[in-house]
């Protein structure tokens, strides 16, 4: 287990099974993003992103009484316009660095997650909320608009339902996101672990090579035309078998079916 420095802001913690886990510390209560966490925390997934043993990423808060409650009201308070771009600029390159992760990553959702700290939920690939978990874009409330990852929103549950989250600053509950689909899947709290464990462990079961393959192609289409990104993936598809991690992942299948047969 590798930790983040004493008193800093973000502990790492890389099991063997290559399920590296992200957990913000010393944030408060609440897991705030004030500018020294979000610095903290970046700074911790731009060192892990060139690890070649990690399979899949795990991003959390401390305690269950939020995943991040959002950004530091009390810090952006404070700011001019200059100081403000260079807060959110930040909070920008702690979304960018999850949505680009090499890797799946899934973000551990209970409590709240509110306004920026939903973005960095957003930026995650899979997101797992407890049954007790509540979800809101505030920004209005305090002054300010609804920004950087915030636009990942339309995207994810479409216009009407993001207009209604970031225009009206209301919270919704687990039942609304998974319905809306906001999250992937909602388990009751005293679970929560239990599930995240076995999604990491299932994804970590994967070829390496493949899930690191397939979560870039996932990037790259969402910007790129459709015909393109068809007519691309051929090349895609014959490079998944120069590692040989196809060949042996395929074998194996076959291998078991073979096996299935010729039970009794």
């Amino acid at each position: 287990m590798t930790q983040g420095e004493d008193g800093g802001h973000c502990n790492i913690d890389v099991a063997n099974d290559g399920i590296a886990t992200v957990t913000i510390a010393n944030a408060g209560t609440l897991n705030i993003l004030s500018g020294p966490v979000i610095d903290d925390v970046t700074r911790n997934l731009d060192a892990l992103r060139d690890r070649s043993d990690l399979r899949v990423l795990v991003m959390r808060g401390t305690g269950d009484k939020a995943f991040i409650g959002g950004a530091d009201i009390k810090e952006m308070a404070g700011l001019t316009r200059e100081s403000a771009e260079r807060f959110i600029t930040g909070l920008r390159r702690l979304c960018d660095a999850l949505r680009q992760f090499p890797t799946p990553v899934i973000a551990r959702m209970p409590g709240w997650s509110l306004g920026g700290g939903l973005e960095v939920a957003m930026a995650c690939d899979i997101r797992i909320a407890s049954d007790t978990a509540n979800f809101g874009m505030p920004e209005v409330k305090v002054g300010i608009p609804s920004v950087i990852h915030a636009a990942l929103m339309p995207r994810l549950i479409g216009s009407a339902r993001a207009n209604w989250l970031i225009l009206t600053g209301e919270n919704i509950d687990a039942a609304q996101a998974l319905a809306w689909g906001l999250v992937d899947r909602v388990v009751p709290l005293a679970d929560l672990d239990v599930e995240v464990t076995r999604i990491a462990s299932l994804l970590a079961g994967y070829g390496t090579n493949a899930l690191r393959q397939q979560k870039r192609l996932l990037r790259e289409w969402e910007d790129r035309p459709l015909d393109q990104s068809i007519a691309e993936s051929v090349a895609e598809f014959g490079r998944a078998f120069d590692t040989g991690e196809s060949q042996r992942y395929m074998g194996e299948f076959v291998k078991r079916q073979r096996e299935k047969k010729l039970a009794p």
